[in-house]
């Protein structure tokens, strides 16, 4: 349903460094760079038919977060939703919510971790078996 995410970065230095190690764990690589007609540097990570963005916000303004938004990977086991919380912590995210792990929900049981990345945006890695 969805074609891409697009989130902002106060540094996108900074940011790169983190979704490198992040997305890395996933199986993505480096991310495509473009610098706009007016100057600002947008990191593009396309993977397995999903591209994930990070962009200096155009108006100028620092970026701010959406209070109640959780972006979501999808995780190939839950070692590997483990690992990604793991590699976002050791770059600099900050743990959100219970420890990486199994959770009842209504379709099952479903592995997940959440974590803030470096400007705030709350990510989650989820593994829900077949």
């Amino acid at each position: 349903m969805l074609n891409h995410v697009m989130i902002g970065s106060n540094d996108i230095d900074r940011t790169k460094n983190f979704y490198n190690a992040v997305l890395a764990i996933l199986g993505a690589g480096a991310p495509m760079a473009h610098v706009n007609e007016t100057g600002q540097t947008r990191l593009f990570y396309i993977h397995d038919g999903s591209t994930f963005s990070i962009s200096e916000p155009i108006n100028g303004e620092p970026v701010s977060i959406a209070n109640g938004s959780t972006i979501g990977f999808v995780c190939d086991s839950p070692e590997q939703v483990k690992a990604f919380h793991d590699a976002a912590i050791a770059n600099g995210g900050i743990s959100v919510e219970d420890p990486p792990g199994p959770r009842d929900g209504t379709m099952g049981v479903m592995h997940l971790c959440y974590f803030l990345d470096p400007d705030g945006h709350k990510i989650c890695g989820i593994h829900r078996p077949a």
